[in-house]
């Protein structure tokens, strides 16, 4: 027996597939998909503390959801463009989708069966879905659980359509599922949660320590007995501290002097730590700093320059990886469906059609049946 026939023995695995059997996935905690960091994982809490909480994260990933579903797409049959323009749960189809695999690098829709083409796209929470494969690791059907309910739906129906398109990002050490950009994101995300709160808290204390209560002893060189320190820090605590205390003068018993003491405007200045934690948010995200408002970032020219990078170096490529992933699975019922964004009507690459235009205009050496054909008209 020869080396490819080996090969493709093995590959086969008695089964007549070609495909070579895939290793387990580690079913964590919010689906399978692993955050980066140390486990148990906790989907839930990481998308509370970047989304939720954090002002730059939730901007980076509004504006390249919102940018993907607001996207023109080339035109299509009207019932097609009537389910990509549907909204499940009062939210848009693809702005969902696109915001589901920026946080955790999955997207799972439902395809809601009609009469004869599907009567509804919906989009499923991600972190209840959890992939069955078959003994050679292959996707057989998606499990989704909402509570102690639990739903399972057959990767195909019975005429071999998909219930269920899974939409994901590349990862590189996992078979089943994709890998997000909020693992990347959580570090910055932590650190730029912190030095929001450590600023608070020095502003809830008059932007400076308290100070210090200094004991004096005196000539009988006694110290304050436990019962007495307890009480008067619990005293300082209740009365002095905080920012609806600041300013109020103190009473102090015989033999405690105040000491006021201040911070340094180096020890106050967490503004260039936020910054470069914003920054690196901003990257996991694809975003330009300009865009978000983040000063120090000047790489591009201007505003539009910036907007443009958005679009061709994040949005146009999440767009099309959504796009063609409905095109496969719809095409089930529309063999010859193509869904692709309309790069002509995209106000922030005008300036791109209009140089190609110029471009193909000047070239005397082609036809005008040419330069249509080259321009797409």
């Amino acid at each position: 027996m020869t080396l490819w026939e080996n090969i493709t023995l093995a590959f086969k695995g008695g089964g007549g597939s070609l495909r070579p059997p895939l290793g387990r996935s580690y079913i964590g905690t919010y689906g399978g998909a692993a955050l980066s960091g140390d486990a148990p994982f906790s989907y839930e809490g990481r998308v509370r503390e970047a989304y939720v909480e954090n002002a730059i994260a939730q901007r980076a990933v509004r504006i390249v959801a919102e940018g993907v579903g607001g996207a023109p797409l080339l035109p299509v049959e009207d019932k097609l463009a009537a389910l990509l323009d549907g909204a499940g749960a009062g939210q848009s189809l693809l702005e969902t989708v696109a915001a589901h695999l920026l946080l955790h690098g999955n997207a799972y829709v439902q395809v809601i069966a009609g009469d004869e083409e599907p009567g509804e796209l919906y989009a499923l929470r991600p972190d209840r879905i959890t992939v069955e494969p078959d003994a050679k690791g292959w996707p057989v059907a998606y499990a989704y659980r909402a509570g102690e309910h639990r739903t399972r739906f057959a990767a195909q129906d019975a005429m071999g359509r998909p219930a269920i398109i899974h939409l994901k990002g590349f990862h590189p050490t996992d078979d089943h599922y994709g890998l997000g950009c909020l693992g990347a994101a959580a570090k910055a995300v932590a650190v730029h949660n912190a030095a929001a709160r450590w600023n608070k808290a020095i502003l809830d204390n008059a932007a400076r320590p308290s100070g210090a209560l200094v004991y004096d002893p005196g000539a009988e060189g006694s110290a304050l007995t436990g019962e007495q320190f307890d009480r008067l820090k619990a005293e300082m605590d209740a009365s002095f501290a905080g920012a609806g205390n600041a300013g109020r003068p103190m009473l102090l018993e015989g033999g405690l002097k105040w000491q006021s003491m201040s911070m340094t405007p180096a020890d106050m200045d967490f503004v260039a730590l936020k910054e470069a934690a914003a920054r690196e948010i901003a990257l996991a995200f694809g975003v330009p700093p300009m865009l978000l408002g983040l000063p120090g970032d000047n790489s591009y020219a201007n505003y539009r320059e910036a907007n443009r990078a958005l679009w061709r170096l994040t949005i146009l490529p999440l767009a099309g990886k959504i796009l063609d992933g409905l095109s496969r699975a719809l095409a089930a019922w529309w063999p010859d469906v193509k869904l692709a964004v309309d790069r002509d009507q995209i106000p922030a690459l005008s300036e791109d059609r209009e140089r190609l235009w110029k471009q193909v205009c000047e070239a005397d050496f082609l036809s005008p049946e040419e330069k249509r054909a080259m321009l797409g008209v």
